[in-house]
């Protein structure tokens, strides 16, 4: 245990330094307000594909999803890394990244309620979406940082979890305070790099284990598991080698569908799109981004089929959010190689955490600095006073991202479920319409955020006074996914019965025609 904390210590020491470098050579590149947010609009394809997939799978990924689906439903959860891979990431580029470039260059729209505001020409829609990013994507780091600091805490068990907290805070709060997007998008290339490698290092270790047996002999001795008699979550090998997740199968699919179209209406997601340079950029970054989630996705969610295996069907003792830190113990605790390998794994999850940590404070720290704050003032603010507020503001943010993350609340998936949710439930709707359609009307535009935030809303009230707020947290991915279908029905039919004004829907028109002239 002694030599994998040395070999961790060094690992992230040296990660630790060249992350600072990188925030503190973007600083000069990030001194006006487009730098700091959208990196100028020059980000190139390699940096944005990474950005995208790095934000996309964080420690809670490995540590959470993959743990919990992949112990409960085995083989069939990878389904869920191909759904991501498909829709999240491939759909998503082909279908929304230019379109949304175009567009947000011709609004000059820096965020996505301030897409919403010089798109629907709503100043009030631009201070609810401050509101509710600011205000939902708190839990969703907090849960990022409860991932990572888990395994943390099992290399390091004399260190109290919120001590490795408070390193991951700092860290990122390092180059992302002094650099802004153009150091995220550096740092999110080279950690890219890390979690490439070591997942591809991390399958191969796992395969090779005894008790897995390559991938032939995963699925013969998944096929033959027997649950312990003790098991308080007995699952047969039947189940775990079910193709389509077997008695899992409604479970399954709501989650694909959350994890999968929940991109699209995510801000710190949607966000990378509109600081790439040009149409290539993005033909070249469509492909990069899919390998790489593929390679991760799968990567991870083949890890937590493997666990009942590797861990002879016994769940440590802290719960299902120890499954993969207690897996990762298991097959590189010994020798001088796999120890190594566990810092390069290590390395690889604080790389996941950072990189999407840092993709939500910063859109949080804008909706409130860039949007919230100038809207509601009654003086105009001048951009290097935002910029300066914004920068404290990512601070701010991390503090309460990490007070919100040191609480007793044990159950990371279902924390991130319920942001990403409501989050995505409220925005996709007006996004994509938004992109598409230039028929879509104001109101409809608010029909589509306030039904997506009263359909999570309402159902976790209900179910909260009924059953308690952990039912209603169990309930979240189906939640987060009616919300997201809600939104994007309501806003077309609301917009059918409801028309703009005149001279805004001719704004709208010469909108649409001016990006369609640009490629």
């Amino acid at each position: 245990m002694q030599q994998a904390q040395i070999f961790t210590v060094i690992a992230l020491a040296l990660y630790a330094a060249a992350m600072t470098v990188i925030g503190c050579i973007s600083y000069g590149r990030s001194k006006t307000l487009d730098g700091f947010l959208v990196g100028g609009r020059k980000i190139g394809a390699w940096s944005t594909a990474f950005a995208y997939g790095s934000a996309y799978f964080s420690a809670v990924v490995f540590i959470g999803y993959a743990g919990q689906h992949g112990w409960n439903i085995g083989i069939g959860a990878l389904w869920i890394g191909i759904g991501n891979t498909l829709i999240g990431c491939l759909l998503s580029w082909l279908l929304f990244a230019n379109r949304t470039r175009r567009m947000t260059k011709r609004l000059n729209a820096r965020t996505m309620p301030d897409y919403f505001e010089k798109r629907y020409g709503a100043k009030g829609m631009k201070i609810l979406a401050s509101v509710i990013i600011f205000v939902f994507l708190v839990p969703y780091s907090a849960a990022v940082y409860k991932g990572l600091g888990s395994l943390f805490s099992a290399v390091f068990p004399s260190i109290q979890t919120w001590v490795w907290m408070l390193i991951i805070a700092c860290l990122t709060a390092v180059y992302l305070v002094a650099g802004g997007y153009i150091a995220t998008a550096y740092t999110n290339l080279v950690q890219g790099v890390i979690m490439i490698v070591g997942v591809v290092c991390l399958v191969i270790a796992v395969l090779s284990h005894s008790a897995v047996g390559g991938i032939t002999g995963l699925m013969e001795n998944l096929r033959s598991f027997e649950p312990l008699p003790n098991d308080p979550n007995p699952t047969t090998g039947t189940q775990l080698t079910s193709i389509f997740g077997g008695s899992a199968f409604k479970f399954l699919c709501f989650n694909i569908m959350l994890t999968s179209f929940g991109t699209w209406g995510l801000p710190q997601m949607i966000g990378k799109f509109y600081a790439i340079k040009d149409k290539a950029a993005i033909k070249r970054g469509t492909v990069i981004s899919t390998i790489f989630c593929l390679v991760i996705g799968c990567g991870a969610y083949l890890v937590g089929s493997t666990s009942r295996l590797i861990l002879g069907g016994q769940l440590p003792e802290g719960g299902i959010d120890s499954v993969i830190p207690a897996v990762l113990m298991k097959v590189l605790s010994g020798g001088t190689l796999g120890l190594l390998l566990l810092a390069l794994i290590m390395i690889l999850l604080l790389s996941a955490s950072m990189s999407t940590l840092e993709a939500v404070v910063l859109t949080s720290a804008s909706a409130v600095a860039v949007d919230l704050i100038p809207s509601v003032s009654k003086h105009k603010i001048p951009q290097q006073k935002q910029m300066l507020l914004t920068r404290l503001l990512c601070l701010t943010f991390i503090v309460c991202s990490f007070v919100f993350a040191t609480q007793n609340i044990p159950i990371i998936v279902s924390l991130m479920s319920f942001s990403w949710g409501i989050v995505s439930g409220c925005f996709i709707g007006p996004y994509l319409w938004g992109l598409f359609s230039k028929r879509i009307t104001k109101i409809g535009a608010y029909a589509g955020i306030l039904s997506g935030l009263l359909t999570v809303g309402g159902a976790t009230l209900v179910i909260s006074l009924s059953s308690g707020f952990a039912a209603a947290a169990a309930k979240s991915p189906e939640m987060g996914v009616i919300a997201m279908a809600v939104s994007s029905v309501v806003v077309p039919v609301v917009s059918l019965l409801t028309k703009n004004k005149a001279t805004e829907q001719e704004r709208i028109n010469t909108l649409f025609e001016d990006c369609r002239k640009e490629d």
